[in-house]
Formats: structure tokens, sequence, C-alpha cells
């Protein structure tokens, strides 16, 4: 009689089987404060204005004029324009109705920016008007009228230095996750950069130096640096024009008169481009507002 043989072998589940077998995964909606996975075109649009704007801020100090600053000026502004349409889109909006917190202290921030773009249109009038009585008592001979030009340089020397100690506390967003927060934080750095080289640009060597360091002692390399944060046409018009006037001859008076106009040009186109990025900031607080509010 032959015995039966029986052989071993290996079985695996169907996995077709298998899968039928398991209960259906259940879905769950993760809230999250970063933007859709594909970036709105505005996000990377807003992205490479900021790229462009550091890599102007990056200017070599002692080349920096007037020309330079107002470009950065327009470039700031187109950079509060992209996001505050950026706020506009209703994921946005979304996203932030969602940290009432964070809207708050955004709103604080922009607030503290308005301000100080406010305080320095103030100073920019009333340095033009004494430019203007500057310009007349050169005209004149007048050294005793020219020399208050004088004050009022230091004197806007002194508000610019308060200025630039107040930026650097100011836009200090919350930390956090996500596409949209670091994209505002990074416009509040841009913004604090571009002030700084404003504030510094149409200031002297000299009072307002001292509010950025605290009352530091700066070595010579340092308080050079800090003079050449100072535009080209600003350091064309040193104090030493306004003296000894009535021995100056007709050539020596027309020179200073031209760097007067010069520098009464370059104002002018500064005073512009500011408030133009006042009028941005303010248009960005409301649609904050409104995000909050609504």
């Amino acid at each position: 009689m032959v015995a039966a043989v029986f052989r071993r072998t290996l079985s695996f589940p169907n996995p077709s089987l298998s899968r039928q077998s398991k209960p259906p995964a259940k879905t769950y909606h993760v809230r999250s404060i970063s933007l859709p996975c594909r970036p709105h075109p505005l996000i990377s649009q807003l992205q490479d204005e900021i790229k462009e704007l550091r890599a102007w801020e990056s200017k070599q100090l002692g080349e920096r004029t007037s020309a330079w600053l107002c470009d950065g000026l327009v470039r700031h502004k187109t950079v509060h324009g992209s996001l505050d349409d950026i706020l506009q889109l209703p994921q946005t909006q979304e996203l932030l109705r969602r940290q009432p917190a964070a809207v708050e202290k955004l709103l604080e921030d922009f607030l503290g920016f308005v301000d100080l773009y406010g305080r320095f249109q103030t100073a920019v009038l009333a340095f033009k008007e004494e430019q203007l009585a500057a310009q007349v008592a050169i005209r004149r001979r007048d050294e005793p009228k020219a020399v208050q030009f004088v004050k009022c340089r230091k004197k806007m020397d002194k508000e610019m230095g308060k200025l630039v100690s107040t930026v650097r506390y100011a836009g200090r967003f919350p930390n956090g996750d996500g596409e949209l927060i670091s994209i505002i934080r990074d416009v509040n750095h841009v913004t604090i950069l571009v002030s700084i080289a404003l504030f510094n640009g149409v200031s002297s060597s000299s009072s307002s130096r001292r509010f950025q360091w605290k009352g530091l002692r700066l070595t010579k390399k340092a308080k050079r640096e800090k003079a050449d944060e100072c535009i080209q046409e600003f350091q064309e018009v040193g104090m030493e024009i306004f003296w000894g006037l009535k021995k100056k001859g007709d050539e020596e008076v027309r020179i200073c008169l031209k760097r007067m106009h010069a520098l009464e040009s370059c104002v002018s186109g500064i005073e512009i481009c500011s408030e133009r990025v006042l009028r941005s900031l303010l248009n960005t607080r409301v649609s904050l507002l409104n995000i909050l509010t609504q």
C-alpha cells in the first residue's frame, strides 16, 4: 500500500479581499494657518518683491542718493500694496479671523508705522520751510538768518534719531507657523529696514547717532559707517557753507545756492514718496480692521 504524500504550502491573503474587509478610513479636516499648498500668484509676487527690496537695502554705504532712497520707497509701497491685495482674499480673511489676537497685534504694529511716517512728514515740512528761508538769506548774504538753518538741521537730526530708535522695536509680529504668518513677518521686517534707511538717509552724522546706540561708544569705523548712511545730497550741504557769507564771492554764493536747490529737489521727492508709503500703510491697516470687525 502506497502512503499518501502531503506537501506543505504557504498561502497569502488575497490583497483585494483584505482591503475590502477593512472599514473605510475616516477623513479628517486639519485646520492650518498656512495658505493653500499651491501658492496664490499674489503670494509668489509678494515674495519676489520682498527679495528685491532686501537687495535694494544692501546698497553700499557712501553711494546712497535721493534717487536710490525714492526707489526704495516706491518698492516699499508696492510691497504693502501686494500685502493689501492678499488681505482681500477670502482664504486669507478666514485664516486671520481665527486668530483675532494676531490681527490685534498687526493693527498695533501698523499704527506704530503710521505714527512714525506721520512724524517724518511733519519734520520734513518744517525742514523745507527753513530751507527756503535759508536760500533767501544766502542771496542776501544774511549770515545770522542763514545760520538758523543749521539749528533746524540739528533739530531734524535729533528727531530722525528718535524715529530710528522707535522703529527698531516696531513690527515684532508674534512667532507662528504657516506661509501667511511668515509673509507678514517678512513685510514687517523690510518695513523696518526701509524706514531706518529713510530716517538715517536725511540726517547727518551729528546728534541723531547717539539714539541708535543708547550712549554706547562707537569705534571710528562704526561712526564712519553711520555717517555714510546719509544720502549724498545731504552730505554735500555741509554747515560750513553758511559761515562767512559776507566774505564769499559771487561764484561761491552761486555754488551754495546750487547745492541748496539740489537739496530742495531731493527733499521734495522723498516727501512725495514717503507720503505714498504712509497712505499704503493706512490702507493695509483699514483692511486688517475690516477683517476683525466683519
